[in-house]
């Protein structure tokens, strides 16, 4: 007979659980968040380049000071419709982004934005600046606007981009635009003037992104996105960004005759063309030695551009307060 064990049988016993910690909670997007991927749609960097081509134009316009009101209205559209174009390439170009070192920190490639949102945010913007324009400037500004989105989205970012050598060569035609809404928006009208300067841009933007294209060479070789550097030696490119160098200077020189500036204007472009000019013959003369990659020091070049473009405008402006 076996004999029963008086005691109560044991019970395993757990200790109760710890109490969640908040800091280890999952959480969505802050509202900062939220703010800061919807900018970085707009391209802020390439938008502060095209004021720079915008508001000084403005001045040469106005002989002088333009009147605050016309500035600011004219400033606000030209943000709305450049990031209206910079939102809409982001979601078309969304596929090559996520591959591209350059790229893929871009809000859609996180997925920060779903591509249906940034389309909206897009499109809305451009309404925005269309209607922003036309009722507080005036409908010429509004319509070359909306003329410039549209070959920015059509015309380069679907039709040339992905399919020829000459994708930046005329894409950039977008970029040129701001010339003339800065014009027209002071004289509702166009001139000589502001279509130099719309040359100066054109001639300006294959060296600057050829530039960086060839520091980004295999990013772009990898997403089959045909530029220069990809399909050109580095010596062929360079003398490429030369050439169109030699034009963009003669080019700005020009608008001494034609806009009929004062001595500031045609000091400033002779000094920043010679710089230019300097840096471009040092770029084909390293890519003569066979230097190619990071040897080559593109970006010697492409920097040096932004702060061309900025001080010959800059130029522009000052040149009609110093007559």
């Amino acid at each position: 007979m076996t004999a029963v064990d008086p005691r109560p049988a044991a019970t395993t016993s757990y200790p109760a659980p710890l109490p969640a910690d908040p800091s280890l909670e999952v959480t969505g997007p802050s509202v900062r968040d939220v703010i800061k991927a919807y900018v970085g749609l707009t391209k802020p960097r390439i938008i502060e380049l095209l004021l720079i081509t915008t508001v000084p134009v403005m001045f040469l316009a106005a002989g002088g000071v333009p009147g605050l009101g016309v500035v600011a209205a004219t400033l606000v559209g030209g943000i709305l419709a450049a990031g209206s174009a910079n939102t809409i390439n982001c979601v078309l170009d969304r596929d090559i982004d996520e591959q591209m070192r350059r790229t893929r920190r871009r809000p859609l490639p996180r997925h920060a934005v779903s591509p249906r949102s940034a389309t909206i945010f897009g499109i809305a913007l451009g309404v925005l600046a269309t209607l922003e324009l036309g009722l507080l400037v005036n409908w010429l500004s509004s319509f070359l606007a909306l003329a410039a989105n549209a070959f920015y989205v059509f015309g380069y970012t679907m039709v040339l981009k992905r399919r020829t050598v000459q994708n930046i060569v005329w894409g950039g035609i977008a970029g040129c635009f701001p010339t003339l809404i800065g014009w027209t928006s002071v004289t509702g009208e166009l001139a000589w003037t502001p279509l130099v300067l719309f040359g100066v841009v054109f001639f300006w933007t294959p060296p600057h992104t050829w530039a960086l294209a060839m520091r980004y060479r295999e990013d772009y070789a990898s997403v089959d996105v045909p530029m220069l550097p990809v399909v050109a030696t580095p010596v062929a490119t360079a003398r490429q960004i030369l050439a169109y160098s030699i034009v963009m200077v003669i080019t700005s020189i020009a608008l001494w005759p034609v806009g009929g500036t004062g001595w500031v204007y045609p000091l400033a472009a002779v000094i920043l063309g010679v710089v230019f000019l300097r840096e471009a013959f040092a770029l084909l003369a390293r890519a003569n030695t066979g230097a190619e990659g990071a040897a080559l020091r593109p970006m010697r070049l492409f920097h040096f551009s932004n702060i061309y473009l900025a001080l010959l405008f800059i130029a522009a402006a000052i040149d009609p307060l110093l007559r």
